[in-house]
């Protein structure tokens, strides 16, 4: 015999039912225990109550530093300076000196002694140049008379000047003959020839004194008409 079941005590039927009120008194502790929120209030303190042992705070203002001092300007001192005449007045001079036997006069002594003119010392320019005795006429004068045409040169039909360089030395005589611009065919040798014998010369002065002075003299080799 099969037992009856009461429908009004089945509870597979409600089993839905349970499982929402179950499911929904779980999320409500859940949201609960979410928002509720616990307070400490041992270390909390009523600061109206806490008595005053604070120094009083002095308001202290900014300190401004002065602007330093603008510099010193020196004004120059303006010395006033006497007239001519004034001076005039004012200076006095002794000149009565007495001078006896015994008067010592001092030596005068030179720190350093002038320097020596080097005698060997040859010059190109020099204040007053030597010349030919007589002056530069009587050089040509000369020539005319004892220059003598080489044959050879006169058979090539060759003119021209020859350059010869020579030393004046501080006695008149001329040393160190040589050419330095020539045209050959006999005529150089011809143009050293006649100023070797040439006379003396008026030396080169400087400083008032004889010196030896280099120069160059051109001699004309050319045929008459």
């Amino acid at each position: 015999m099969e037992p009856k079941k009461n429908p009004k005590i089945d509870l597979s039927r409600q089993s839905g039912l349970f499982l929402n009120i179950g499911m929904a008194a779980s999320l409500l502790l859940v949201i609960v225990a979410f928002e509720w929120r616990s307070y400490d209030d041992s270390g909390l303190m009523d600061l109206g109550n806490v008595d005053d042992d604070f120094e009083d705070i002095i308001d202290i203002p900014p300190t401004e530093q002065p602007p330093p001092p603008p510099p010193k300007v020196q004004i120059p001192e303006i010395i006033e300076v006497p007239d001519e005449e004034e001076i005039e007045e004012e200076i006095e001079v002794e000149l009565d000196v007495e001078v006896t036997e015994e008067t010592v006069v001092e030596e005068i002594i030179f720190e350093e002694a002038p320097e020596e003119e080097n005698v060997d010392e040859i010059f190109t320019i020099v204040e007053e140049s030597a010349s030919f005795p007589g002056g530069i006429t009587a050089f040509y004068q000369y020539l005319k008379k004892e220059l003598k045409y080489p044959r050879q040169a006169q058979r090539m039909g060759i003119e021209g000047r020859v350059f010869v360089q020579f030393v004046v030395e501080r006695n008149g005589e001329l040393t160190d003959i040589h050419v330095v611009k020539g045209i050959g065919a006999g005529c150089d040798e011809e143009a050293v020839r006649v100023l070797k014998e040439s006379p003396k010369w008026k030396p080169g002065k400087q400083r008032g004194k004889p010196v030896r002075q280099k120069m160059i003299q051109n001699i004309l080799f050319k045929f008459s008409n």
